[in-house]
C-alpha cells in the first residue's frame, strides 16, 4: 500500500493540475487526508461508488499522462544521476585531502557539489 500511495502522490505532484477541481478534491481527501470513500461520499452527498469513480478516473488520467510523457521516470533518473555526481565529487575531495592537497581541486569539486544541490532544488 505504501508504494501505491507514494506512486499516487508523485502522480498528483506532477499531473494534479490536469485534473478537474472535483477530481483534485476527492483525490486529496482520499490519499492525503486518508478519508474513506464512504466518508467522502457522506460529506458530498453522493454515493461511495460515485466517489470511487471520480478517484479512479483521476488516477487513470494521471497515469496516462505519465505513460505518454515519462516525466516522473526522467525525474527519478535525474535524481539518481545527481546522487552519482555528488558521490564522485565527494570521492575527489577525499582523494585530494588524502594525497597531495590542491586548493583548485577542492574549489572545483565544491562547485560541482553546489551546482548539483541547486539543480536538485529546481
Amino acid at each position: 500500500m505504501k508504494n501505491q500511495a507514494f506512486r499516487m502522490a508523485l502522480l498528483f505532484d506532477f499531473y494534479g493540475d490536469m485534473l478537474t477541481d472535483r477530481q483534485k478534491e476527492f483525490f486529496d481527501l482520499y490519499y492525503n487526508e486518508d478519508l474513506s470513500l464512504s466518508e467522502i461520499a457522506e460529506n458530498y452527498g453522493i454515493t461511495r461508488q460515485g466517489v470511487r469513480d471520480v478517484i479512479v478516473r483521476a488516477e487513470g488520467i494521471m497515469q496516462e499522462l505519465e505513460d505518454k510523457t515519462g516525466i516522473i521516470r526522467r525525474f527519478q533518473r535525474m535524481q539518481e544521476q545527481f546522487s552519482d555526481i555528488e558521490r564522485a565529487a565527494d570521492g575527489i575531495l577525499a582523494i585530494n585531502s588524502e594525497h597531495s592537497y590542491d586548493s583548485d581541486i577542492e574549489t572545483l569539486a565544491t562547485e560541482i557539489k553546489d551546482a548539483v544541490s541547486l539543480m536538485k532544488q529546481e
